[in-house]
């Protein structure tokens, strides 16, 4: 998966709690096990209407922020079902980071495990990125997972927590199978081994 550093990009106000997956990815499309392609079909039944057309005044609709990789979202966002889909849907979109009070569980876990990191911060420091990604497309928030850093536009920093080893796979590129690989010389030399004690294996 693609490394994450540091993010420099438009962040989307999404206030609204209680963010389900079933918002952020329909259960309609959820037919394919493909990753890509799912980000024209994100947050559906809040961008278009039932004739397909888009919903105007939806944030993600809006010239400011159809570029968004950020999401400053309300809280308990990607609750509901455990659907893996939600992030693919979220990351082939472009989002590569969500700030939220909290996070469902499971939702959280799948977010690292396929390239996008999910910040927890407490909501006074939430309102003020909040109020922040609502200025717009020149209003531009940073974040540094090395320093473990979020960075308003106006150059206000919060510091936020994030597990070790979660911190590393993602600022490696590291998916479960990435992580598998880079024990390759050690599961090859086992397996030579293993080879010649047991030729009959």
């Amino acid at each position: 998966m693609e490394k994450f550093t540091t993010l420099t990009g438009i962040a989307a106000p999404m206030p609204l709690v209680n963010i389900d997956t079933d918002m952020i990815i329909p259960k309609q499309f959820l037919k394919t096990i493909q990753r890509s392609g799912l980000g024209k079909n994100l947050f559906d039944e809040m961008r278009f209407d039932r004739d397909g057309n888009e919903v105007a005044d939806f944030v993600l609709n809006q010239p400011a922020y159809r570029k968004a990789e950020i999401l400053v979202a309300g809280d308990n966002f990607g609750c509901g079902s455990s659907r893996e889909h939600a992030p693919w849907a979220l990351l082939d979109f472009g989002i590569r980071c969500v700030i939220s009070t909290s996070f469902a569980d499971i939702f959280f876990n799948n977010c690292f495990k396929n390239g996008i990191l999910p910040i927890v911060l407490p909501q006074d420091q939430v309102d003020v990125l909040m109020a922040d990604a609502r200025k717009g497309a020149n209003a531009r928030i940073t974040v540094d997972l090395d320093a473990q850093t979020v960075t308003t536009s106006d150059g206000l920093s919060f510091g936020f927590a994030v597990d070790p080893h979660r911190k590393h796979c993602l600022m490696n590129g590291l998916d479960d199978i990435g992580l598998t690989l880079e024990k390759a010389a050690a599961i090859d030399s086992f397996e030579a081994k293993n080879a010649a004690l047991r030729p009959w294996a």
